[in-house]
């Protein structure tokens, strides 16, 4: 029979014994329930003694066949329908119905004795469960009432001219000492065994709360971390090893067989490896799934130091996108190549603005047309240079810069065609390039130098990916609403692994190793400074698939009407 779970109010948990607070399936509510079995199990072999003692020829003492049977059934009715509280400072009845019960049973049956059975041995019973289940004074109190039956039952069997009177007080005297001894003994044992067990809830508490800290921890880790047996079954997965690895939950839920793909082989001929030689192992891995890209990774794998020989060994392998790893190290030089670039530029800024003064002052007095001219050339080949300066100090300052207000506005069709055209001619890719523009005359607020090296970085990368058939290349623009105008170029190339199209406007981020990653992260730079928006979609044009960069400009009225300029601060 289940227990109903049982609470224990905090003042009473003070004067209870061992058992402090436990739910039906504890330590007390096992142990009551084994004294309970213990109690009908003993009352039932007391009237299967009474019945055999008659058939044995014993004359039946129908007090202590009635007081037996009263006993069985006063044990049954407690195991079945009694809830297992500790004792506390009120008073229990339950306690009544249990220990009581059995002191006075017992008394009765030796008092009722009509043969030469000993039933004194039977209230080590009660005895044991007041010291193991209740507290100490609980326990000495039973002991001390079992005492003073088993002296008052030698008194009175004595008076009666059953035998001596001494030797029986002093035989009872004897069980008593012992009855105590056995209550401080098992209570003493009981209040270790609570201590011991309130101590290994105390362990499993901390350890449960320290596997959730790692489980979150490896959950959100950039790095992927796989647990896998010797069998190659993964038993752990963080979502980053499910990305890289391309195993979804919903079809992959854990645990599930690293063999399940043959891309994954390499990852378990690493992990064979590492189980046959009983060794770290490292190293660079490819995943080639149909249809994808390949992917590139660094693999390293651990093994798990079995304790005891009671649990096996796992190996524990980690996984890292050797693009991402190389885009990091690029960070780092290119980062320290970008403030000695802001040093320089800076240092720059002042020979260069001598340089402008002298030829301001030498072409005052200038008259031969050449010369004027050379002027002219030193003048704006030093105004190019001194906007690259500032172009350059915009990206690596690590400060708020406020430059000053321009209110440059152009067509966008017109200036879209122009820079396309030219760009084309450059390249060698008027075939491979259609244009097509559909704005009309709208004006949008945008440098015409700037809009030039937009598209230019654009069209370089869909250049690199495209195809190389006629027309693998498309600039277009059209409005998407009233004043909202769109630039896109489009190109028939691969689609952008999922990892490229996570990072592909940071700066320094590039699907290839000899590119500085710096294309991309310029133009989303160049938009933002102009409140414009730039987005990367695989769209389908002509039938084609292919990666679409768009740019959605603000419109010139908003730029007409607004207090603040159109260019926006950079902030790196």
């Amino acid at each position: 029979m289940k227990l109903p779970v049982f609470f224990w109010r905090h003042t009473v948990a003070k004067t209870a014994g061992a058992w402090e607070s436990e739910t039906s399936q504890g330590s007390f509510g096992r142990l009551w329930g084994v004294f309970m079995d213990a109690r009908v199990a003993i009352a039932a072999v007391l009237v299967i003694l009474q019945g055999a003692l008659q058939a044995l020829g014993t004359p039946l003492n129908h007090w202590t066949l009635a007081v037996c049977i009263a006993y069985l059934c006063s044990t049954l009715a407690v195991r079945l329908w009694a809830h297992p509280r500790p004792p506390g400072r009120t008073f229990d009845r339950l306690w009544i119905l249990t220990i009581g019960v059995d002191v006075i049973a017992f008394s009765l049956l030796n008092f009722f004795q009509a043969s030469s059975i000993n039933y004194t041995p039977l209230f080590a019973l009660p005895v044991l469960l007041a010291s193991i289940l209740g507290p100490i004074l609980l326990a000495f109190g039973t002991a001390a009432s079992v005492t003073l039956l088993l002296l008052a039952d030698a008194s009175w069997t004595s008076m009666h001219g059953a035998g001596d009177l001494n030797p029986r007080l002093l035989q009872a005297a004897l069980s008593g000492s012992g009855f105590f001894l056995v209550a401080l003994l098992a209570n003493q044992l009981a209040l270790r065994l609570a201590r011991e067990e309130k101590l290994l809830k105390q362990s499993q508490s901390v350890a449960s709360m320290q596997i959730q800290v790692n489980e979150l921890v490896v959950a959100t880790l950039a790095e992927g971390v796989l647990v896998m047996d010797a069998g190659g079954i993964v038993r752990s997965a963080n979502p980053a090893a499910r990305h890289l690895l391309g195993a979804p939950d919903s079809q992959y839920p854990a645990p599930f067989r690293l063999a399940a793909q043959t891309a994954w082989q390499p990852l378990a001929e690493l992990m064979q490896r590492t189980f046959s030689l009983m060794s770290a192992q490292e190293g660079h891995i490819s995943l080639v799934h149909p249809g994808l890209n390949t992917r590139r990774l660094q693999v390293r794998s651990r093994l798990t130091a079995p304790k005891d020989g009671l649990h096996e060994s796992l190996c524990v392998m980690f996984l890292e996108d050797l693009r991402e790893m190389e885009a990091r190290v690029r960070i780092e030089k290119l980062a320290a190549m970008g403030r000695m670039s802001a040093a320089v530029a800076h240092e720059i800024r002042n020979p260069l603005a001598a340089i402008s003064q002298a030829n301001a002052l030498l072409e005052e007095d200038l008259h031969d047309a050449g010369q004027r001219q050379l002027s002219r050339m030193i003048a704006q080949n030093a105004q190019r240079l001194a906007k690259i300066v500032d172009e350059v100090l915009n990206i690596s300052r690590a400060q708020q810069q406020i430059p000053a207000p321009q209110t440059t506005i152009l067509r966008l069709d017109e200036a879209t065609r122009r820079i396309a055209n030219d760009w084309a001619r450059q390249n060698a890719a008027s075939a491979q390039l259609r244009i097509s523009t559909d704005t009309g005359n709208a004006a949008v607020c945008f440098d015409d130098d700037h809009l030039r090296r937009l598209m230019v970085n654009l069209l370089d990368n869909a250049l690199r990916y495209a195809s190389g058939s006629a027309q693998a290349l498309e600039v277009s623009t059209r409005l998407m609403a009233p004043g909202q105008a769109k630039l896109a170029v489009w190109s028939d190339g691969q689609p952008l692994e999922e990892t490229v199209q996570t990072h592909l406007f940071e700066p320094f981020f590039s699907s290839e190793s000899r590119s500085s990653g710096l294309g991309l992260y310029i133009c989303r730079e160049l938009c933002e400074r102009y409140g414009a928006l730039i987005g990367y979609q695989r769209v389908l044009r002509e039938d084609t698939q292919g990666n679409e960069f768009f740019i959605m400009f603000r419109p010139a009225s908003q730029f007409l009407s607004a207090e603040l300029p159109c260019l926006d601060n950079v902030l790196v």
